[in-house]
C-alpha cells in the first residue's frame, strides 16, 4: 500500500526544468507585423475586355455571269455578292420569273435545290424570298433574293422546276406567301385548320398550339 503519510511533492519554484535539469528556454512572444508607413497599394484595373472581332463581310461578286446579267437588267440586279463562299443575286422582285428563267434555260442552274424566306417584321417590304440553284454542269451553286410585303405574290417557279411544286407549299405554310402560278397552293405541313404561319417573326405559337388542341382533340395542350 502506499505511504499515505508521505508529504506531496511541492510544486516547481524558479525556473522551469528541462530534462537532465537543464533550464528551459524563455518563451518566445510574437512579434506584431510592422505596418508599413505609406498605404496600401491601391488593386491594378481590370484589364479591359478585347475589342470584338469583326465578322465577316459581304465582297462583290464579279463573274461574265455577273456582267451580263448586269448588262441585260440593269440596276434591277441590286446586289451581286459572295458572303462566306456563297454567291447571291438580289433582284427586283418585278424580274425574278424572268431573271429565274434565264438562270435554268441559259446559265444552266438545272436544279431548284431549296426555296424558302425570312420575315423581318421592320421592313416595309417584310419578306425575303430565297431561291436556292445549283449548276450541274458548272458544279455551282447560287442564290436569288428577292423582298416582298405582306400582301404581294412571288412567281411561281413550278414551270421552270417542278421540283418547286412543295417547296413553295413550305413556304405558303410556314410565312403566308403566296405564289402566283402555282397549280395547288396549299399547305403541306400543318393542318389545314390551322391559323396563322408559324415561322413570322410575331406568331404567337403557344396561344395557336393550344386553341387547335382543344378544338380538335378535346383535350388540353401540351405545352
Amino acid at each position: 500500500m502506499p505511504d499515505e503519510t508521505k508529504s506531496p511533492t511541492p510544486p516547481p519554484t524558479g525556473e522551469p526544468k528541462g530534462p537532465a535539469g537543464s533550464p528551459l528556454p524563455p518563451s518566445v512572444e510574437p512579434v506584431a507585423a510592422k505596418k508599413p508607413d505609406d498605404p496600401a497599394t491601391p488593386p491594378k484595373a481590370a484589364h479591359p475586355a478585347p475589342a470584338k472581332p469583326a465578322g465577316p463581310t459581304a465582297t462583290p461578286w464579279e463573274s461574265p455571269m455577273v456582267a451580263k446579267l448586269h448588262g441585260r437588267y440593269g440596276s434591277g440586279i441590286r446586289e451581286a455578292s459572295t458572303y462566306l463562299g456563297q454567291n447571291y443575286l438580289v433582284a427586283d422582285s418585278s424580274l425574278v420569273s424572268e431573271l429565274l428563267t434565264i438562270l435554268r434555260s441559259e446559265e444552266n442552274f438545272d436544279y431548284c435545290v431549296d426555296i424558302t424566306a425570312v420575315h423581318y417584321p421592320d421592313r416595309e417590304k417584310q419578306f425575303e424570298v430565297i431561291w436556292i440553284l445549283y449548276s450541274f454542269e458548272r458544279n455551282e451553286r447560287i442564290r436569288v433574293k428577292a423582298s416582298y410585303a405582306e400582301n404581294e405574290s412571288a412567281p411561281s417557279a413550278v414551270t421552270i422546276w417542278p421540283t418547286a411544286n412543295w417547296l413553295e407549299r413550305e413556304v405558303y405554310d410556314m410565312f403566308g406567301i403566296r405564289f402566283d402560278g402555282h397549280p395547288d397552293l396549299k399547305r403541306i405541313l400543318l393542318p389545314d385548320g390551322w391559323k396563322g404561319h408559324p415561322l413570322r417573326k410575331d406568331y404567337g405559337i403557344i396561344q395557336q398550339d393550344t386553341e387547335w388542341v382543344q378544338i380538335n382533340l378535346g383535350i388540353e395542350s401540351g405545352q
